[in-house]
């Protein structure tokens, strides 16, 4: 789940559908307005279910960086969030199985309701597996194993970019020894992105030092400023 900068647009009644306590500690809020779904944290928004653009581009970017001809591709994505990541997966030919790490279980249970049919409930695929757990443990246990399962898109939704993070700890994503961690879970040939609601020059020279092919894709938005997605291939 990645927290987004741009403010929702005001349309239509706004319904307050629930209110938990996130893993984090926050207040988790999902609401309705109009024909639209918004989820917000301590009163802050995080994202909603009106565009999902630069989502959609990081995977069908990622999956294009593939050689030609892979076919049966494993997608692993950091953050279900309102699931347009894991659709643009599940909905390619190329792609034979996605797993998405969500910290947030109540989310991952808002998407048998509300939130579902926004992605077309994404999580009753048989190809999709939600995992419910933090990121950067999840991925300090998959990439610690003697026979780690390797994938050919990584796809990281899960801040607002690597100079802002939901939580602390999701700093180490964007350092050498996450980077490190996800080069072991990444097959021959695969693609690892990132989603950023900003550019980060310090970031992108990082990814640059350590793969030999780095592309820094920006995607207009509805409102506010462009998207940055990340892609990177070819580890050195």
């Amino acid at each position: 789940m990645n927290q987004r900068t741009r403010d929702p647009a005001p349309e239509g009644e706004t319904v307050t559908l629930a209110r938990v306590t996130g893993e984090t500690g926050g207040d988790l809020v999902l609401r309705r307005v109009g024909a639209h779904y918004e989820i917000y944290s301590n009163g802050i928004f995080l994202m909603d279910t009106r565009d999902g653009t630069s989502e959609r581009e990081m995977v069908r970017a990622s999956l294009a960086g593939l050689p030609a001809g892979r076919s049966h591709a494993r997608v692993l994505i950091g953050g279900l969030g309102v699931g347009f990541s894991a659709r643009e997966a599940l909905d390619n030919p190329r792609v034979s199985r996605v797993d998405v790490v969500e910290l947030e279980p109540q989310v991952i249970a808002w998407h048998d309701d509300e939130l579902g049919e926004a992605a077309e409930y994404v999580h009753r695929d048989p190809r999709c597996r939600i995992h419910n757990a933090d990121i950067v443990a999840w991925l300090a246990e998959a990439s610690a194993a003697a026979k780690p399962s390797r994938y050919d898109v990584i796809c990281l939704d899960t801040d607002n970019g690597p100079d802002w993070t939901v939580v602390e700890n999701n700093n180490r994503l964007y350092e050498a020894a996450g980077l490190e961690q996800l080069v072991r879970l990444l097959a021959p040939g695969g693609v690892l992105s990132f989603w950023s609601a900003n550019a980060v020059d310090s970031f992108e020279e990082l990814l640059r030092t350590r793969f030999g092919s780095v592309e820094v894709a920006e995607v207009v938005v509805a409102r506010g400023v462009p998207d940055t997605v990340y892609l990177a291939s070819n580890p050195l």
